[in-house]
C-alpha cells in the first residue's frame, strides 16, 4: 500500500493565516536538542523528564548531598573518626568539649563524636534494608493482587486491614522483647513484617490504574502473556508511586529504629546506635546535655534529609504537581 502523502498544494494554499498556524504548531511541538541547535524528535520519558526537574531542584540537591555524606561515613567511618566507639574512660565521664573530643564524653566516658559517627552506619543500614524489604514484598503482593483481582485481591485487602490495626510501637515492644540477638536483623525483620501493607496498597492501586490503559489492552489483544504485561508494560508505569512512598518511609524507619532502641527493645549494646545513645543520655540531660544533643541532632538531620528527598522525587514524578 503506498504511503499516505499530503495533497499537492495543500500547504501552499493555506494562506498567510494557515502558514502562521503551521509555524506556531511546529514551534510548540519540536524542542531543541541537547546542544540547543536543532530539533529533538524523540520525546522525553517520565524518568528523563523527572531527572531534569530534580537536577534543578535545590531541595533535592541539598538532601542528596547530605545522604551521600551519610552513606560515605557509614561505609568508611574512620575517614572522619579515628577513635574506637567502644573505648571508654570513666575518669572523663560527662566531660564537655575538649581537644580530641569535640562533642565531649558520655556517662561511660566514651567519645560522643566517635559514637555519633559510627552510629550512622547502624541507622542507615536498618533504614535501607528495611525499605528494600518492604518495597520488594509489598510491590510483589500488591502488584499481583491488583493485576489478577478476584479472590487474591480480597485476601490481600483483608490481610492488610489486620496489619494496619496493629500499633507499630506496641507491636515492636511485644515482638522484639523476646529477641536476645543484638544484631540489626530482628529489627529489620519486624519493620518488613509491619511495613509491607502500606506499600502493597500503593502498588495495588497503581497497577489497577496502569492495566486499564489502552497500550495494555492493545498488548493483551496481540496475545501478550501475563508475565510480559506485568514486567514490560505495567510495572515500569506503576513503580513511580512505590518509589516515592519508599523514599519517604526510609526516614521513618530510621526514626522507628531509634525509638525502639530508646525503649530498650530494639538494638542492644555493644551495638553503636543513635537510639541507644539517646536512651543513655536521657538520664543526664540536665548535667550533660551535650550527650543528647549530638546523636539526636544527627538523627533529626538524617530523617529530614530522606523526607526532603522523598518530597522532591514525588514532585518530579507526579505530572499533576508541575
Amino acid at each position: 500500500m503506498p504511503e499516505y502523502q499530503e495533497p499537492e498544494g495543500a500547504i501552499a494554499g493555506t494562506g498567510a493565516g494557515g502558514a502562521m498556524d503551521l509555524a506556531v504548531s511546529e514551534a510548540t511541538t519540536l524542542e531543541k536538542g541537547p546542544d540547543g541547535t536543532g530539533p529533538q524528535d524523540k520525546p522525553r520519558s517520565l524518568w528523563s523528564d523527572a531527572w531534569r526537574d530534580l537536577r534543578r531542584n535545590p531541595v533535592f540537591i541539598i538532601s542528596a548531598l547530605v545522604i551521600v555524606f551519610l552513606v560515605v561515613i557509614s561505609l568508611w567511618p574512620s575517614l572522619i573518626a579515628s577513635g574506637n566507639p567502644l573505648k571508654c574512660d570513666l575518669s572523663k565521664a560527662q566531660e564537655g568539649s575538649q581537644p580530641g573530643a569535640p562533642f565531649g564524653y558520655d556517662g561511660q566516658g566514651c567519645d560522643v563524636y566517635t559514637r555519633t559517627v559510627y552510629g550512622a552506619r547502624t541507622s542507615v543500614t536498618v533504614g535501607v534494608c528495611a525499605t528494600l524489604g518492604v518495597a520488594l514484598l509489598g510491590s510483589v503482593l500488591g502488584g499481583l493482587a491488583g493485576f489478577f483481582g478476584g479472590f487474591s485481591d480480597s485476601i490481600l485487602s483483608r490481610t492488610t486491614d489486620i496489619f494496619f490495626a496493629i500499633p507499630v510501637v506496641l507491636g515492636g515492644l511485644v515482638l522484639l522483647s523476646v529477641v536476645t540477638s543484638s544484631t540489626v536483623w530482628p529489627v529489620i525483620g519486624f519493620m518488613v513484617l509491619l511495613g509491607w501493607p502500606q506499600i502493597s496498597r500503593i502498588a495495588r492501586g497503581s497497577v489497577i490504574t496502569a492495566k486499564q490503559n489502552d497500550y495494555v489492552q492493545a498488548a493483551r489483544a496481540l496475545g501478550a502473556s501475563n508475565s510480559r504485561l506485568l514486567l514490560r508494560h505495567i510495572a515500569p508505569n506503576a513503580v513511580a508511586p512505590v518509589i516515592v512512598v519508599a523514599t519517604i518511609a526510609l526516614g521513618t524507619y530510621i526514626s522507628l529504629e531509634a525509638t525502639l532502641s530508646y525503649l530498650g527493645v530494639g538494638l542492644k549494646p555493644p551495638t553503636v546506635s543513635w537510639g541507644i545513645d539517646i536512651s543513655a543520655a536521657s538520664a543526664y540531660i540536665r548535667n550533660a546535655p551535650h550527650m543528647l544533643l549530638w546523636p539526636a541532632g544527627a538523627l533529626a538531620l538524617t530523617v529530614l534529609a530522606f523526607i526532603m528527598l522523598g518530597d522532591a522525587v514525588r514532585d518530579a514524578l507526579d505530572p499533576k504537581l508541575r
